[in-house]
């Protein structure tokens, strides 16, 4: 099916209503409430593609998607419209229109970049569900600190990675993996001190950040050691690894760089 003109969408949504972006039957996902509204206002025939996955409950301040038309769209007008029609939980930011007849957002080269938020020591207000995890239990950050340093670089992450097929590339590359005290995404109801999991890189298996952030918790808990951290990624697929993945609205793709465009 060819359409005449491409566009480029950058947008925003907070997943905790949402079951991820991919359209799945009878749930309600970012993917079917963006064609939703798109349907309302388009005076022709669309097709959308997202530039990836996201899990139920995970919130991006950065997401994008591939807009094909047959009718070249005023820009301003289409941001404006869409942002009166959408959900109060899903925002447009810009749109681009792309000539590239070989461009492909799913296989485009990018560097994305997660945040996990968390606190710990006691629960938090009910309000900060949608956006960070709270940890009742005492963490040593300090230690969590030391370990995240542990997943930058090339590592087999085949125990970081829920049901990798024979055909999964586990060995993969982590740019930044750090945690620092959290600072830019706050709110009257938040507790006094939070944190946030940073990570970036090209690409990530599935789960494979928040199994990174429960392994992490378990080693600020104690049950985890450095040691047993660095042996995780190096043992063989025969060996068995716990796996604790931490909760998914913590998570947030916060901004995805698109090379060459």
């Amino acid at each position: 099916m060819n359409y005449q003109f491409l566009y480029l969408v950058t947008f925003q949504y907070l997943g905790f209503r949402f079951h991820g972006w991919q359209k799945q039957p009878n749930l309600k996902t970012v993917h079917w409430a963006v064609d939703k509204t798109l349907k309302f206002i388009s005076k022709t025939r669309f097709k959308t593609v997202g530039v990836g996955r996201t899990d139920a409950k995970v919130s991006a301040f950065n997401y994008y998607f591939e807009l094909f038309v047959d009718e070249k769209l005023d820009e301003v007008g289409f941001i404006q419209e869409f942002n009166t029609n959408s959900p109060a939980d899903i925002k447009a930011l810009a749109i681009k229109r792309i000539t590239d007849e070989n461009f492909n957002i799913i296989q485009h080269p990018k560097i994305k970049e997660y945040h996990y938020y968390f606190s710990f020591g006691e629960k938090n207000h009910p309000y900060c569900a949608p956006f960070l995890t709270g940890y009742i239990d005492n963490l040593d950050v300090d230690l969590m600190k030391k370990g995240a340093k542990l997943f930058e670089g090339y590592h087999n992450f085949v125990h970081y990675c829920t049901k990798p097929s024979e055909a999964t590339k586990v060995k993969r590359t982590i740019d930044v993996c750090c945690i620092k005290e959290n600072t830019e995404l706050t709110a009257s109801f938040f507790p006094k001190k939070s944190y946030v999991l940073i990570i970036k890189g090209e690409g990530f298996l599935r789960n494979q950040i928040r199994l990174i952030m429960g392994a992490l918790v378990e080693l600020g808990k104690g049950n985890y050691s450095l040691d047993f951290i660095k042996q995780s990624l190096k043992v063989s697929e025969k060996e068995s690894f716990l796996k604790t993945i931490a909760p998914a609205s913590g998570l947030h793709l916060h901004a995805i760089t698109l090379k060459k465009i």
